[in-house]
């Protein structure tokens, strides 16, 4: 039995599956071992993105601050990529619902 590799998101700052197969065509004891390892990057998603909303709001109160136009369009975009970071990471974590969904029923 082969193993379902994670790599390292840097983006997400998490670890994430990298399927060569569908999931459905996978040994059911290679389902289970993945899923717990899942379950245990899942788990460290919704303290990412705490961090993550702190550092929007240390960014939004920088921009409320800020004068200068080109600086204002800098954290605005700063905020933008946090924000998607933080919906991709949501994603992510329900994914681990959808799956497990999938392999009890």
């Amino acid at each position: 039995m082969s193993s379902i590799k994670f790599a390292f998101d840097s983006r997400l700052g998490i670890s994430i599956p990298q399927l060569k197969t569908d999931w459905e065509e996978l040994d059911p004891a290679l389902q289970e071992k993945t899923l717990a390892e899942w379950e245990n990057v899942r788990g460290d998603i919704p303290e990412r993105i705490k961090s993550l909303e702190q550092k929007i709001n240390k960014l939004q109160q920088d921009l409320y601050e800020e004068e200068n136009f080109e600086r204002s369009c800098l954290l605005n975009s700063r905020i933008a990529e946090l924000a998607s970071v933080i919906n991709d990471l949501w994603i992510w974590y329900r994914t681990g619902e959808e799956v497990k969904v999938k392999t009890h029923s």
